[in-house]
Order: structure tokens, then sequence, then C-alpha cells
């Protein structure tokens, strides 16, 4: 999903050089309301391959984030996209992990999410929220990094190039903004949650008592 400035940022970020000929890959790519799907293909990539964790526009293959090596293999993609996808997976440190595992040296990452501010949209769960200074941490084991704000509304736009020489970040204590827990959180358990959406669904029943 992406809205005007997020494709903007593709149009601007994304290049011919990164894409002609090469294998490129997007996680979180059912397309609802905008993808940067055509934007790539107009360079010819020699492949494309949307995944998603359930079917519908957009999606090639039904794959879980966490299972992409397994699926897929290390280091098998020129490009991986990323779009408005992150802040809707509870273990976030090792989605990273596999958008960078499948990542080949010299290849290009491309993510948008979104930062503190943005409303709460469950779909289907939405947990964290990313800054700049967050990006720069998770992405400061990697190149060339073109990391910038949404100006349209609360959000973060990365653009970053895997070395040659690549040792992944520990972002094991790395703590981001929750939505589940209203505060920065290292993570947030599966009882976070049930807490959370058990309030949730309290203040929609009885507002008055909200």
């Amino acid at each position: 999903m992406c809205n005007k400035t997020c494709l903007d940022f593709g149009r601007r970020a994304i290049e011919k050089s990164d894409v002609s000929g090469k294998r490129i890959i997007e996680i979180g790519s059912r397309d609802v309301n905008g993808s940067f799907r055509q934007i790539v293909e107009s360079f010819e990539p020699a492949e494309y391959i949307g995944v998603d964790i359930e079917a519908g526009p957009g999606v090639d293959t039904v794959c879980s984030v966490h299972d992409l090596t397994a699926r897929f293999g290390k280091e098998s993609f020129d490009m991986v996209i990323s779009t408005e996808m992150i802040e809707h997976v509870r273990e976030w440190k090792r989605a990273i992990s596999q958008i960078k595992s499948i990542l080949r040296p010299e290849g290009f990452l491309i993510l948008t999410t979104r930062s503190k501010g943005f409303p709460y949209h469950d779909y289907p769960s939405d947990y964290w929220r990313f800054e700049i200074e967050d990006m720069t941490r998770i992405f400061s084991d990697m190149s060339g990094q073109m990391i910038e704000p949404d100006d349209s509304e609360p959000g973060v736009f990365v653009k970053a190039k895997k070395p040659a020489t690549f040792i992944e970040n520990d972002l094991r204590d790395h703590a981001l903004y929750s939505m589940i827990t209203d505060r920065k959180s290292a993570d947030v358990s599966p009882l976070d949650v049930a807490i959370f959406r058990l309030k949730k669904l309290f203040r929609r029943l009885y507002p008055e008592k909200g």
C-alpha cells in the first residue's frame, strides 16, 4: 500500500540500472491502493516476484516474510522492496534479518513504513512506528543510505545498498515505539497483543467508560 508521496519516492529512488535485467522481489505486495510494481516493470527486470501472506492483486507467491530464506535462498535477489508492511509484523527484527539475507551483495533495499503520529490501522495488525533514527540504526550495516521522512503524513522512506562485505547488525536490544504498549519496546508478546485487543474491544463496546 502506498500514498502519493510514497509512490513519488519510488520514482526517485528506483533507477533503471538498479533493475534492468535483474531479479526483484516485493514483500507485502498485495496491491490495495498503490504499488511500485509498474515503476519497476517499466525498467524491464529479468523477474519480479510479489510475495504476501495472502493471495490478491499483485501477489505471485503466498509466503510469510519469516520464511523468505527457506523459500528463495540466501542472496537470491538484486532488489528487495517492502512498502507499508514492516509496521504490521510483530517480530520485525526477524523480518528485517530475512530481508537482508535474501538480498545479494551490491543489491538494493527499498522500504517504506509509518512513524509515530500515524493512526492505528489494523491490517491485519499494527504493532510499530519507525523513525529516521531507527532506520539509521537498523540499516547502518548497509551503505549509500537514502533515509527521509514522508512529508505528507508521519512515515519514513529508505533506500540502502548491501555492501560486498556484509556484517549484519545485532538489533536484539533495539526498541521501537509500539502501538501495542504505547511506549518504546524491544518486543511485544502475544499476551501484550491479547491485552491490547481486549482493551480495544472494551472501549468499542463501552465508549462512555473509555
